[in-house]
């Protein structure tokens, strides 16, 4: 983990309010793995103070190298500064941060569910597995079309199915209605959305009474990302306190739930 400043090479707005912002990665960040994180620090000066918790959320092969991007919604002034960066650009990061997913080995059918921006890391999971040739079915939730992320954007293997509370895009409800169909097909599930949606998951698993694994990577604000603050502390059902940022984000539902 190093704070070292990233320069911008793309920045886009992606769909409704959802902002990709590509940059250069140091070979730090190089050792990333799907569902850790970077701080990210908004700003010339100490204004904003705090950095902000982003995923990654996929990599590629640039002109001067790897490059990674981060994928937000634009709802206050430290996300409004970023997707105002422009290319060439300079921002300050410290990273890789967190303790990602976990996949089994040797396990083929890959269930992913997000929820709304829940999907920034999912998607680089999501090519981690086609690449391995694993088999992948991708469940896209959210409020309404203006908050999916265009499947179009997605490897061809992956399987898609949408959800949307209005019904304006795919099936009209909440993504656990796909995710109870699926599950019984899923080796492992991934999930990232609010933490209401990982509830209503766990619900169903234990419903279901398969003892299928459910990785979640849990949202909750972050002041440091590096343990100091105890800003983001969670406290399981079975007892005790647990920080998102080292323990997690990633943790599997049945030790919150």
């Amino acid at each position: 983990m190093r704070s070292v400043h990233v320069e911008v090479t793309e920045s886009a707005r992606l769909y409704g309010h959802t902002h990709v912002l590509w940059t250069t990665m140091p070979e730090p960040l190089r050792h990333a793995t799907p569902g850790q994180f970077v701080m990210a620090y908004a700003g010339e000066d100490l204004d904003p103070l705090l950095g902000r918790a982003f995923s990654f959320h996929r990599v590629r092969e640039g002109a001067a190298g790897p490059e990674f991007a981060l994928l937000f919604d634009v709802v206050g002034r430290g996300t409004d500064w970023l997707a105002r960066r422009s290319p060439g650009d300079a921002v300050r990061v410290v990273g890789p941060l967190g303790r990602g997913y976990e996949p089994r080995a040797r396990v083929s059918h890959m269930l992913l569910v997000a929820g709304g921006i829940g999907c920034a890391p999912l998607v680089w999971l999501a090519d981690r597995f086609v690449e391995e040739g694993r088999s992948v079915t991708f469940l896209l939730g959210g409020s309404s079309e203006a908050a999916i992320f265009p499947p179009r954007l997605l490897p061809e293997a992956v399987e898609v199915v949408v959800a949307t509370e209005d019904g304006s895009l795919g099936e009209h409800g909440l993504v656990t209605r796909p995710f109870e169909r699926l599950l019984p097909w899923a080796d492992q599930a991934f999930a990232c959305g609010p933490n209401a949606m990982f509830e209503a998951l766990f619900g169903v698993v234990r419903r279901s009474g398969l003892r299928k694994p459910v990785q979640g990577l849990l949202e909750e604000s972050m002041a440091c990302g590096m343990g100091i603050c105890y800003g983001c502390a969670v406290f399981p059902r079975r007892g005790g306190v647990k920080l998102v940022c080292t323990e997690g984000p990633m943790f599997d539902l049945r030790d919150i739930y």
